[in-house]
């Protein structure tokens, strides 16, 4: 961010000046910019994404790298002078978004092809793309210990400080983790015990735990194995120098849907709509399944691209789940494990 030079000027009081730079209007932003919120070029190349966005459009929309938590946060906090004018969220967060307040009804093109249930029928939010939760594996930095193939393996010795999630208590793909943990456990959304204890084990083998997106962290060998999705880890396989691998875990996992919405008061609602338009268009969605995403239409894969998913069989373990029962228990599921995991 670029600052402004200290100056005076003759005869007038500091304070004088800073009253007269308080009253001086902003600079306008480009009309044709548009700000979003939870857009982080490492993270299901949104980095892509973004550069035909400007290329296609001419709307430039600046890289964001703040969770589904910290994004929500902000919106309410700014919710009398909305900045940004769209937001990428975890589904939970989409609907929290819509309860606060933050968000305003927008049906962007191909609205009608998302399948009920993963979008809000008046289109405060609705799914772009869905990914399958399961272990990114930087096999190179294992250190001798073999592909972890479940839950439970990880909380072998051998796993010792080889192990990251994001925490689950602000970012949208760790809360996915938990759900995913507690459910292999034998846990339900009512009765997150079994996936609380889990983690409570989990700390013998101190695991690592960012709050941000952590791709760059599994590719340079500082994380091992983390709770991510597939289309992180066939983006490492595929797109990076390295041995990376997927494993959905023997025991199952979940499959969860990410949205976007409309801000209400955005500052910059054409280019906002255009925005949400180019993500659910052909051409949006054929990039999101370029990047290893499912899309939220029913467009058909590309073969070079489907061959490259571990087997049917495997993601037979990976099941939906109620995502509005799951955004209800997200808060228990924070306070409880803040209180049992240290």
């Amino acid at each position: 961010m670029s600052r402004t030079r200290a100056f005076r000027l003759p005869g007038l009081a500091a304070a004088t000046i800073t009253a007269i730079l308080a009253l001086a209007p902003a600079a306008p932003a480009a009309a044709a910019d548009a700000i979003c919120y939870n857009c982080p070029p490492e993270w299901a190349d949104w980095g892509g994404m973004l550069k035909a966005i400007k290329a296609d459009l001419g709307i430039d929309v600046p890289q964001d790298n703040k969770n589904s938590g910290q994004s929500l946060t902000q919106l309410i906090a700014e919710k009398a002078s909305p900045v940004a004018d769209v937001a990428y969220l975890g589904v939970t967060f989409g609907i929290k978004a819509k309860d606060a307040g933050v968000t305003q009804p927008y049906e962007p093109k191909g609205f009608a092809d998302i399948p009920a249930g993963l979008k809000d029928p008046q289109g405060n939010w609705f799914t772009i793309h869905s990914g399958t939760l399961g272990l990114f594996v930087n096999k190179d930095a294992l250190g001798g210990a073999p592909v972890p193939a479940c839950w439970a393996d990880l909380l072998k010795p051998e796993y010792k400080g080889l192990v990251g999630y994001l925490d689950p208590t602000s970012a949208f793909v760790g809360y996915v983790g938990a759900v995913a943990v507690n459910g292999a456990m034998g846990g339900t959304l009512d009765d997150f015990k079994p996936g609380i204890e889990y983690f409570r084990k989990l700390q013998a083998n101190q695991p690592i735990v960012p709050k941000q997106t952590s791709y760059a962290r599994v590719v340079s060998g500082e994380i091992p194995i983390l709770f991510d999705y597939d289309f992180n880890a066939y983006r490492a396989r595929y797109s990076d120098m390295g041995h990376f691998e997927f494993v959905i875990p023997c025991e199952g996992t979940v499959v969860v849907p990410y949205v976007m919405t409309m801000v209400k008061g955005a500052p910059h609602p054409e280019a906002a709509k255009k925005v949400l338009d180019y993500v659910l268009s052909d051409k949006g969605q054929a990039m999101w399944a370029k990047a290893y995403l499912r899309p939220a239409r029913n467009i058909e894969l590309p073969k070079e691209i489907a061959s490259r998913f571990l087997p049917a069989a495997d993601y037979a373990r990976a099941k939906p789940v109620d995502y509005a029962r799951m955004e209800a228990a997200q808060k228990d599921f924070s306070e409880a494990y803040l209180n049992a995991v240290k």
